[in-house]
């Protein structure tokens, strides 16, 4: 038996004439006759001629919808329309057969709630299958990206004493038997008889580890999974997510910035050239998808237009409080178009603002700087006018802030400064202290949530559909 082949390799081969062995799932049988195979190598499934008077009537009988077959046979020039070659089985191998009365995935459009009730069967439709592919794809690229520029990957823990954001929505970790927890005289739960001897969560963020990555190692980033445990059900919250945190020694906020748009660019850009074939196929769904939608509701542009629009554009860049006043003035703002009306500075800017600046204004992605320190970490690096601070969030069309970071706060009296007004305690964090006690130096970072890339790269609409196994309030299946 000749070595199996990839269906993408057969379907791009020039060679016809050839015996070929391929192995995939059943898409479709039509007429007893043909069979549409896909391995999820790619969306488009190869067609198998089937010698329907030579062929066991028994084996035909379990070639049915779902059930994983392999083919032996000859690679053909086809003569139908949609495919450039075909096999003419003439070996066919029942690897695992598939009920089809009970098989979920039929060959008709699902709807995405439905799927993602069956999330361990959703990889065998074309969108899944795009969306997962396209994902690949952009996490090789992120660490393609950092290792051609000479960064460290760093493996920050998942288990950690400290809450990065200093929200509290973390997730506590503990092997105590929870129907008899131990506590103390006073009748609080005892931590010091915990597996790690006090309390201790699933990481929110491995930015303050990197951190001490790269106060030796100067250019670090991080690739992991974090978890918040936030009570939210909307389309762009997720309780586990990943992360990417590069943490750069020397480097300003502008530095910062030139990093984070040099990043986004080539990821961007290495997807649409290595995932052309899903991406139009994304591209193709979005614009059906739209057409639906109310006329005031569809966006001005497609998929790959807005993937193209933040290539061909440098990022505009604007501190907070050009921002503020550009919305206050805004047409939206004066006719109070806006969900949240823009009352002036201080204001925590809303995904409709970050959108109205990147489509509307500016028409090009979006870097804004310099926000009130109110609103921002305890970590950023407070600015001279002792109202903001050095902050970075980069906005983009039709998902609004994808990248939030900074330059970090180096200078040890200001730091503990900012830490004692926001009530953080500087004896659980006197580790990351002391790295502003040895050796400090100016540096920056950035956090990027991947799921927000996926989503966007793909131009889906909820944040559930780009991760495989999703996580969320009264959900952790499969």
């Amino acid at each position: 038996m000749s070595q199996r082949l990839k269906i993408k390799a057969l379907l791009q081969s020039q060679q016809t004439e050839i015996d070929v062995t391929v192995k995939g799932w059943v898409r479709a049988f039509r007429s007893n006759r043909f069979i549409a195979l896909n391995d999820g190598s790619t969306n488009n499934n190869i067609q198998i001629v089937v010698d329907f008077e030579n062929t066991d009537a028994t084996l035909l009988k379990r070639i049915t919808t779902g059930a994983a077959i392999s083919v032996t046979g000859k690679l053909i020039a086809s003569q139908g329309k949609g495919q450039t070659v075909e096999v003419i089985a003439a070996d066919i191998e029942i690897l695992g057969d598939s009920d089809p009365e009970k098989y979920p995935i039929q060959p008709k459009k699902h709807s995405l709630e439905f799927l993602r009730e069956n999330a361990h069967l959703r990889f065998r439709t074309n969108t899944f299958g795009a969306i997962f592919r396209v994902r690949n794809t952009l996490a090789f690229a992120v660490h393609q990206f950092f290792q051609e520029r000479g960064f460290v990957y760093l493996h920050t823990p998942v288990i950690t004493q400290s809450d990065a954001e200093g929200a509290g929505e973390a997730f506590h970790v503990t092997n105590f038997d929870l129907n008899n927890v131990p506590k103390t005289d006073t009748g609080e739960v005892d931590f010091k008889q915990d597996f790690f001897g006090t309390a201790t969560n699933l990481t929110v963020s491995g930015q303050l580890e990197g951190e001490l990555g790269a106060m030796a190692l100067s250019d670090v980033y991080t690739f992991g999974p974090t978890f918040r445990a936030e009570n939210s059900n909307t389309t762009r919250h997720l309780a586990e997510f990943w992360m990417i945190e590069p943490e750069v020694a020397f480097n300003n906020l502008t530095d910062n910035m030139d990093l984070a748009e040099d990043m986004l660019k080539y990821v961007i850009k290495y997807a649409l050239d290595k995932n052309a074939d899903d991406i139009e196929f994304l591209t193709q769904r979005l614009t059906e998808e739209e057409k639906q939608k109310p006329q005031n509701e569809r966006s001005d542009m497609s998929l790959l237009e807005k993937l193209q629009f933040c290539l061909t554009h440098d990022f505009e860049r604007l501190t907070y409080t050009e921002a503020i006043e550009i919305l206050k003035e805004s047409t939206p703002n004066k006719k109070k178009k806006f969900v949240y009306p823009i009352e002036g500075w201080g204001t925590d800017l809303q995904s409709e603002h970050e959108r109205y600046l990147v489509e509307k204004h500016f028409k090009k992605p979006v870097i804004l700087t310099d926000y009130p320190k109110e609103i921002k970490a305890f970590y950023m690096r407070q600015n001279d006018d002792g109202k903001t601070v050095g902050a970075m969030d980069i906005l983009f069309p039709g998902i609004g802030e994808i990248i939030g970071g900074s330059q970090r706060e180096e200078r040890l009296d200001k730091l503990e400064q900012r830490m004692d007004e926001m009530g953080i305690p500087k004896d659980e964090l006197w580790w990351y202290l002391d790295t502003r006690r040895f050796g400090t130096c100016p540096h920056a970072g950035f956090g990027l949530g991947f799921e927000r890339l996926v989503l966007f790269v793909t131009g889906m609409g909820n944040i559930r559909d780009v991760i495989p196994f999703p996580r969320f309030p009264k959900n952790a299946e499969f």
